[in-house]
């Protein structure tokens, strides 16, 4: 079976982008995916970006990890997908919805001088901040503000958000020197996270810059991600570290991520079109 596919970025996360909006193919995605992501053997990406109908928005995106996992929304993808779509003509509007497994969210292609893609900017949704819903193990109400946790041979501040999916948030006063290898992985893995989570570390440049790099959940380190980028401005606000709009620089570029106070986080980034092919899924599988 022949697959055609784009291979998109979103600020240098990666993803292989498969448009399914005239119909799903009877494929197992969630076991094709790590193949499909290995950087040896399959196509190479972070991430499967499926664009799917949807029956509450425009489009439908599901987004498998490069473990075969499924989180419940990935900005990064979220902008190439709708970047995609604008892109190749699924739409002609510049504003739609996209469904998610975190709800439907307004995307907005922001146009250059030419009339050309130049920007996605998407509204994230409000963040979620009750220990239940990141989750968390502990009382259901508590947020999780700046709270000590044992992680391996240290305790971390920790500040919990979910973007839909769950962040920890740890800020550090140096990157450079933090050692983000051996932390990243137990705090993803960590038993108060019942459904693991995204771990950020984030260095204040400026109470409106900040850097920020992201072990993500069932992917590893990753040049970006949006959610952690948004999750990380959150948290800062709620330190009382930064202001509720900031530059995000992260390994692979950066966001403009924004606050308002009481509602939706909005992020503002480049998806990228880095090339299109086409696979044959049947030796994907075999190898599987």
């Amino acid at each position: 079976m022949l697959l055609p596919f784009t291979k998109m970025h979103g600020t240098g996360n990666d993803f292989v982008v498969v448009d399914l909006t005239e119909g799903d193919r009877p494929v197992d995605w969630a076991g094709v995916a790590p193949r499909l992501c290995d950087r040896h053997f399959g196509i190479g990406a972070d991430g499967l970006v499926l664009v799917l109908p949807s029956e509450a928005a425009e489009f439908r995106m599901r987004i498998l990890n490069a473990d075969g996992s499924e989180p419940e929304m990935c900005g990064n993808g979220l902008r190439c997908l709708a970047y995609y779509a604008h892109h190749y003509g699924l739409i002609d509007r510049t504003t739609f919805r996209v469904e998610t497994r975190a709800g439907v969210r307004e995307a907005r292609v922001v146009l250059d001088e030419l009339g050309m893609a130049a920007a996605v900017r998407l509204d994230m949704g409000a963040p979620r901040l009750a220990r239940s819903e990141i989750p968390m193990v502990g009382a259901e109400a508590d947020r999780v503000v700046g709270e000590q946790l044992a992680v391996g041979y240290r305790p971390l501040d920790v500040t919990a958000v979910s973007m839909g999916n769950p962040h920890a948030v740890v800020f550090v006063e140096h990157l450079e020197t933090f050692d983000t290898a051996t932390y990243g992985p137990q705090l993803e893995g960590h038993p108060a996270f019942p459904q693991r989570t995204n771990a950020e570390f984030v260095e204040v440049l400026a109470p409106d810059h900040l850097e920020v790099v992201v072990y993500e959940r069932g992917v590893g380190f990753t040049l970006a991600c949006g959610t952690g980028a948004c999750a990380s401005l959150v948290a800062g606000v709620l330190t009382g570290r930064t202001a509720r709009r900031a530059r995000v620089d992260l390994p692979g570029g950066s966001l403009d991520i924004g606050w308002e106070e009481g509602g939706s986080v909005f992020m503002t980034g480049l998806a990228e079109v880095v090339y299109t092919g086409v696979i044959d899924l049947s030796t994907v599988v075999e190898r599987a």
